[in-house]
C-alpha cells in the first residue's frame, strides 16, 4: 500500500461531492464535510479585470467595491451589520478572471449569507452619492503598490509576461479610477455579473439536498447574458527595468508552464516545488543561505484557465542585484539537469501535509472545489490527488522538464540601476 494511502486510512479522511447546474448556467458544487460546525462558500463570477474597457483599468475593481455598498433592502451600513451579526468571516478579491466572494460563518448560517449575497448579485444600489467614497479606496489600493516595491514588480511582471488583458493587475490604472461614473459602473454589473459561466462552491456541514434547492429559489431564474470575449494582445517587452531610487532591488523572472487542468500539472509543479517550497529549496539554499545574496527569493506557479507560468521574486540590495539575477538564472537553467530523491522525498512530503491540512478549513474547501470546477469541470478528491502525488517519480519529473525546460524568460527589475540579462 503506498504511503499517502496509508496516511489517508489513518485520518479517516471520507470525501462526499455535490454537483448540479442550473439551466441557467450557473453551476453549484459542495463538499459535505459533517466533522465541522461551520460551513462556507466561494462564489466566482466571471467579471474579472480582463473585461476592464480600454483606458477603464479598475472598473471591475470598483463596481466590487460599489456592490457592497447596499443591496436589496439594506442600505451600506445594514449590509456590513447584518453580515456581522451573522459572524461571517468573509472577503472580495478581483482576479483577472472572475470577482470572487466568500465567507464562512456556522453552518446554521449559511442560507441567511447566501440570501443577503444575492441580492448583491441581482439588486444592487450603486448610490452614487458614495462613487467618491468607493473611487477612493481603489485609488489609495493603486497608491500602495508603489509603497510595496515587491508587490510593484510582480504585478508589472505578468503584465508583460502574458498577453494583454491576462496580466492586467486588477487595481487598475489612475486614469480610469479617476473618470469611472457611476453609470459605467452599473453597466459592468449587468453585462459581467451573470449566472452563466459564475460557480457557487460550498464546503462544511451542508444539508446539500436544502442548499441546492435554496440556491435554485435564489438564483435559478437569474438572466444571463454573453458579453464579447476580450480580444488579446500580444505581450510587451520580456526584458525591463523601471527606475527607482532605492538601496535595495527588486528582480522578477518568469518563464512558461503548463496550466492547471494539463495531464503534466503534478510534474511541473513538483519541477516549481524543488525550486521553491522551504529552507531545503533550490532557491533558498543556494541564493540566500549559501551565498547571502537576498533577503528573500521564491518561484511559484501561476495558472490561468488556459496558459501558466512560473514567476520567481527576489529582493537583495543594489550593489548586489546583478550576483542575485546572475546566480537566480542559473539556477533556473540548472533545473534541465533534472531533480535528485532526496528533493522527491520532501517535495511529497510537503504536498501530502498541505493536503491533508486543507481538509480541516470549510473556507480552504469552498475555494478549492470551486476552482477545481472552474479549470476542470470536476472535483478530484484528495485520495485521486495523493495518488497523482504517489506517482511523481526524479523520471517523470525530469522527463516534464527535459521537454519543457525553463528559458526564454520574461525579466523586469526595479531599482536604481539596469541589470544585464545573460543569454
Amino acid at each position: 500500500m503506498a504511503l499517502y494511502s496509508r496516511f489517508l486510512a489513518e485520518v479517516d479522511l471520507k470525501q462526499t461531492f455535490y454537483s448540479h447546474t442550473f439551466t441557467n448556467g450557473l453551476t453549484l458544487v459542495g463538499e459535505a464535510m459533517p466533522a465541522l460546525e461551520s460551513a462556507a462558500f466561494t462564489l466566482l463570477i466571471p467579471a474579472g479585470c480582463a473585461f476592464d474597457p480600454a483606458k477603464r483599468g479598475g472598473l471591475s475593481t470598483l463596481t466590487c467595491e460599489m456592490s457592497l455598498r447596499g443591496s436589496g433592502e439594506r442600505d451600506s451600513r445594514k449590509f456590513v451589520e447584518d453580515l456581522e451579526n451573522l459572524g461571517l468571516q468573509r472577503s472580495e478579491s478581483v482576479s483577472v478572471a472572475h470577482t470572487a466572494f466568500s465567507g464562512a460563518t456556522l453552518a446554521a448560517n449559511l442560507p441567511a449569507a447566501l440570501g443577503i449575497y444575492v441580492d448583491l448579485l441581482r439588486r444592487p444600489h450603486f448610490p452614487a452619492e458614495q462613487l467618491d467614497s468607493g473611487r477612493m479606496v481603489a485609488i489609495q489600493e493603486l497608491r500602495s503598490i508603489e509603497d510595496d516595491p515587491a508587490h510593484k514588480v510582480m504585478l508589472e511582471l505578468r503584465r508583460r509576461h502574458y498577453p494583454d488583458p491576462w496580466g492586467r493587475p486588477s487595481e487598475g490604472e489612475m486614469e480610469g479610477l479617476e473618470t469611472i461614473s457611476i453609470n459605467e459602473v452599473q453597466d459592468f454589473h449587468r453585462r459581467y455579473y451573470r449566472p452563466n459561466g459564475a460557480i457557487l462552491g460550498v464546503a462544511g456541514k451542508i444539508d446539500w439536498p436544502r442548499i441546492r434547492d435554496l440556491v435554485g429559489d435564489l438564483l435559478g431564474d437569474w438572466p444571463g447574458s454573453i458579453p464579447p470575449e476580450p480580444m488579446t494582445v500580444a505581450a510587451g517587452a520580456k526584458i525591463e527595468h523601471l527606475a527607482h531610487e532605492s538601496n535595495q532591488t527588486q528582480i522578477g523572472i518568469a518563464f512558461e508552464s503548463v496550466p492547471f487542468r494539463h495531464p503534466d500539472y503534478f510534474q511541473a509543479t513538483g519541477a516549481v516545488g524543488v525550486l521553491s517550497g522551504g529552507m531545503s529549496s533550490r532557491l533558498f539554499t543556494e541564493v540566500r543561505e549559501k551565498r547571502g545574496l537576498c533577503y528573500s527569493v521564491y518561484a511559484s506557479y501561476h495558472t490561468l484557465k488556459d496558459r501558466a507560468s512560473v514567476l520567481c521574486y527576489a529582493g537583495t540590495s543594489a550593489d548586489r542585484a546583478q550576483e542575485t539575477l546572475d546566480v537566480t538564472l542559473g539556477e533556473l537553467r540548472r533545473l534541465a539537469l533534472g531533480i535528485e530523491p532526496h528533493e522527491l522525498d520532501r517535495l511529497k512530503a510537503r504536498v501530502k501535509t498541505a493536503l491533508i491540512m486543507q481538509q480541516e478549513s470549510s473556507s480552504s474547501r469552498s475555494g478549492s472545489i470551486a476552482r477545481e470546477w472552474h479549470h476542470l469541470g470536476r472535483v478530484r478528491t484528495v485520495e485521486e490527488i495523493g495518488r497523482k502525488v504517489d506517482e511523481l517519480s526524479c523520471d517523470s519529473i525530469n522527463r516534464y522538464i527535459a521537454a519543457h525546460p525553463p528559458g526564454d524568460f520574461t525579466v523586469v527589475t526595479l531599482g536604481p540601476q539596469p541589470l544585464q540579462i545573460a543569454a
